[in-house]
């Protein structure tokens, strides 16, 4: 690494980045996404079990004056209404602070609220803890998807991106199992047991937060903040423990890149950049964002509604259903995400997403007919699901990866809450009211718009995708710090949409 004084700050010239993206995976890059994306399974089981809870704490003898419209309808969306706010308010303290300061903060916070949440007494404070539990999370997706993607190599980074965020599904497995242990009357009275699922999050994310203090900050945030020696000995730690691991050392790093260090950036700066040099991009960004949002937080959170009010399933055993579904969304991202790496991004983001969105049209014209039955309902949801949570994580890893480094966590946040405001907070008030009459057009009329969105979303994503596979993050959006690069992938040949060049695949 070199140095020199400029008259804005000190210019570096590092190989850091080029360093951490030839590393090969090892058991250090095994407790990042412990470490980091193990919380997606505590919001996974936040949103499956308020889902599956709903017809219960409807019920006389909960403890709360509420009904299943007011838990899938206003509590959902001001659950979704505190994530948008805190991913907005902790995005812009993450590229100012850094990535581990937040990634800290916010799931302390999230511990606090749902902790609060299980003492509820009355409908007011139910609400008002599911909005901060609600904005905790938010913050937790700008502070851990930035923080994830700069650690981990480049080789690997769609497909690790990928299985994190489809990990909330391993939360909603978990959130579907202990929904029918604790609503189970003959175990807990019907005021006790919806509240130890409440606890229970309360205590993972307490565990998760021990394990996270393990996890360090971004280099890469470190270099442009002028805290390039602590960058320098977190990155010669990480080498040193893959090379004890492996017995060998690590081949030579190929490519610098030349910074001017500075403290942060404005927000006409992150406006300028992400609205009117990557303006495509952010095209592509809301597109994801809003089409996985109205299918998962507006249709999702009222499935169980939709099993006990057209399948007469009990409140109690709706939570079998959800885990099948919560599996097959979790094995999406899990078995598809390599391609992400070798097919490339752009053929399986809008794959994904058209192909969800074109099963969940086949679904609502089966259950128009009279056709389903409340398991063959649950296995059509399985294979839409199993493509559109592959589609959905890719909306998290797309906009955290084609931005600049210095407005990464603040565009993961705004689009993150533009998106999910217009399918999660519209969205579950919308559907609510639909699922809620009993009539079947209505609940079809949900499955189109949620299918609609999809399709358009992965047509966007057909024109406009980024061919980030295998690129380092500085070669996909050079940081608005740089002032040179060198040794720059020689197998990249014309530019993109928006001047980029693309790696062949």
């Amino acid at each position: 690494m070199t140095t020199a004084q400029s008259e804005t700050g000190r210019t570096i010239t590092t190989s850091i980045p080029a360093r951490l993206d030839r590393l090969p995976w090892s058991r250090w890059h095994w407790s990042v996404v412990l470490g980091l994306g193990t919380v997606w399974i505590l919001d996974g089981l936040e949103v499956t079990v308020v889902g599956n809870i709903a017809a219960r704490l409807s019920e006389p003898g909960s403890g709360l004056p509420i009904t299943s419209g007011e838990v899938t309808g206003i509590a959902a969306a001001l659950y979704v209404a505190g994530a948008c706010a805190g991913a907005l308010f902790w995005g812009r303290l993450t590229d100012i602070w850094g990535r581990k300061k937040l990634f800290m903060i916010t799931l302390a916070v999230y511990l606090g609220a749902t902790a609060l949440t299980a003492v509820a007494f009355d409908t007011w404070w139910f609400f008002l803890f599911r909005f901060l539990t609600g904005f905790g999370i938010g913050g937790e997706y700008a502070a851990i998807n930035s923080a994830v993607d700069e650690l981990i190599p480049a080789k690997y980074r769609g497909r690790v991106d990928l299985m994190i965020n489809g990990s909330f599904w391993l939360g909603a497995v978990g959130g579907s199992l202990l929904s029918i242990l604790a609503l189970n009357t003959d175990i807990f009275p019907a005021n006790v047991g919806w509240r130890l699922t409440f606890a229970l999050g309360a205590v993972l994310s307490l565990v998760i937060l021990l394990v996270r203090r393990h996890v360090p900050e971004s280099p890469r945030w470190l270099l442009i903040h002028g805290r390039d020696e602590e960058a320098e000995r977190i990155v010669g730690d990480i080498e040193r423990r893959v090379e004890a691991e492996r017995k060998e050392r690590l081949p030579r790093a190929e490519g610098e890149l030349t910074i001017h260090q500075r403290e942060n950036v404005t927000f006409t700066e992150i406006a300028r950049t992400v609205f009117a040099k990557y303006r495509k991009r952010s095209v592509l960004g809301f597109s994801l964002f809003i089409g996985q949002a109205f299918l998962y937080n507006a249709i999702t959170f009222g499935f169980g509604a939709i099993l006990t009010t057209f399948f007469d399933v009990p409140s109690g055993n709706t939570g079998y259903y959800f885990a099948v579904i919560a599996v097959g969304n979790f094995m999406g991202p899990l078995l598809l995400g390599k391609l992400f790496d070798t097919v490339g991004r752009r053929v399986m983001i809008s794959g994904t997403y058209l192909l969800s969105g074109v099963l969940l049209f086949g679904t609502a014209w089966l259950f128009d007919r009279g056709s389903l039955s409340a398991t063959t309902l649950t296995a059509c949801w399985c294979v839409v699901l199993f493509f559109a949570s592959a589609g959905a994580s890719s909306a998290y890893l797309t906009v955290s990866e084609v931005f600049p480094m210095e407005t990464r966590a603040m565009s993961i946040a705004f689009f993150y809450a533009l998106g999910t405001a217009a399918g999660g907070i519209s969205g579950p008030l919308l559907f609510a009211k639909l699922t809620e009459t009993g009539v079947v057009g209505d609940t079809v009329l949900a499955f189109q718009i949620g299918a609609g969105l999809m399709c358009a979303a992965g047509l966007v994503a057909a024109f406009l995708a980024v061919n980030a596979e295998r690129r380092s993050l500085e070669d996909i959006a050079e940081p608005l710090a740089a002032a040179a690069s060198k040794a720059k992938d020689p197998s990249r040949t014309g530019p993109d949409a928006d001047g980029s060049k693309p790696a062949t695949a």
